[in-house]
């Protein structure tokens, strides 16, 4: 049977979405966990706070060698390897007695994880260029559909079992995607190279030396950021417009899930729309309109305004990962284009780690209003820097036009 890659990226969405899904429904009630089950109570916002944080900075500092290896032996291998590692390391953590257990067992994870930058990384390969946008704007629906499903199924199972039940269920739902990659995931365009594997080092001199990749790991990581610095904020300031305590969390997650609901709607569509203007215009409209929707976010003080100003903000905001990635395989050689979403991680990772302790901090130094405000200023003031030629992320092309159109072949 010939080669399919709208076959191929329907299987990935499985794959990525059952991913994403074993985060959603377990990694939330990590605090929980950390209560009940392992006998925390004194200081567990930092213990919980140092368990998230464990696991992405172990994540940002490997990246970059799965992803030579991913080069020289195939994006395929990498899921798999991704797969079963992360779906032991969930066992662990259903296993784990101590929360010193249970960091090691996060670090281990952010070691040995990278099943959806792979993932990435082998569409953004093996789709061919003019539906490239669309493809990774699809893909990228894949984690808003869990995080708005996720949540609620983990709440449930959280509810009736108990949270380290959880952990059982998401190593079993990343085990699944373990064997969809293993029987349907097909890499045609990868051809073993017998070279010798590069340095992290060697890979980090290179990227270097592609100004626009570097100016998107930079777009990636400032985005990021702005974003986790809301993320432990949204539930407090729901709380202070109208909700009480009791009701909190239910409105938040409402509030959570509109966000990814706008995602599923939009990223589609930006992406096809990328592949028509040019993924830096769909950059800075989704730069420009989240920024502005980050700032109207401080006028709003109702529970249905705020609610539906993040639903409008999400619509924007969605075009923004979709056309990164797009940008970055358009502008990487095949060769090295998993070692470029590997770096295009570890600034993610870094992203999600300071993204709370900043929002931590500067909420307590200035009323959470005045936080959307400085990160909707943020967003547009990257989104400016864009447009002026001296930051502008397409005033070098690291492959010319016919080589790209080659390698997407």
């Amino acid at each position: 049977m010939a080669f399919s890659w709208k076959r191929n990226l329907i299987v990935l969405w499985i794959g990525t979405f059952l991913v994403s899904m074993a985060y959603s429904v377990s990694v939330p009630f990590m605090s929980i966990f950390l209560e009940e089950d392992l006998g925390v109570t004194s200081h567990l916002e930092a213990w919980t706070g140092v368990t998230f944080a464990v696991t992405f900075l172990a994540g940002a500092l490997i990246a970059p060698f799965w992803g030579s290896l991913a080069d020289k032996y195939g994006r395929k291998p990498m899921m798999l390897r991704a797969g079963i590692c992360l779906s032991c390391c969930y066992f662990l953590y259903f296993l784990v007695e101590g929360p010193y257990q249970l960091i090691g067992a996060r670090i281990l994870e952010g070691l040995l994880a990278g099943y959806i930058p792979s993932a990435i990384a082998l569409i953004a390969t093996n789709t061919p260029e003019k539906q490239m946008g669309y493809a990774l704007g699809v893909i990228s629906t894949s984690s808003a559909a869990a995080s708005i499903i996720g949540p609620l199924i983990g709440g449930i199972v959280s509810h009736v079992v108990g949270p380290r039940d959880t952990f059982a269920l998401a190593g079993t739902m990343v085990f699944i995607a373990f064997l969809i990659c293993l029987f349907w995931v097909k890499e045609p365009s990868f051809n073993k190279t017998t070279a010798k594997r590069s340095s992290v080092v060697k890979d980090l001199k290179e990227a270097a030396s592609n100004r626009s990749l570097m100016i998107a790991f930079v777009v990636v990581f400032v985005t990021t950021t702005s974003v986790m610095v809301l993320e432990p904020l949204l539930t407090i300031y729901v709380q202070k417009i109208g909700s009480d305590a009791s009701s909190a969390s239910l409105y938040s997650g409402i509030i959570f899930s509109s966000v990814g609901v706008a995602t599923l709607i939009a990223a589609p569509w930006w992406g096809k729309y990328g592949t028509r203007v040019g993924y830096e215009k769909v950059l800075f409209i989704g730069l420009l309109g989240g920024g502005i929707g980050n700032i109207l976010q401080m006028f709003f003080h109702s529970l249905i305004g705020f609610g539906s100003l993040r639903f409008g903000y999400g619509l924007f905001f969605a075009a923004v990962y979709p056309a990164l990635n797009a940008f970055i395989a358009e502008r990487t050689d095949p060769a090295f284009r998993s070692r470029a979403f590997s770096l295009n991680q570890s600034s993610n990772q870094m992203g999600l780690l300071l993204g709370p302790l900043i929002g931590g901090f500067t909420a307590t130094q200035v009323p959470i209003p005045v936080v959307f405000a400085i990160t909707g200023a943020v967003l547009l003031i990257i989104a400016v820097l864009l447009k002026l030629p001296r930051f502008s992320i397409t005033r070098d092309t690291a492959l010319p036009t016919k080589q790209r159109n080659q390698a997407a072949q």
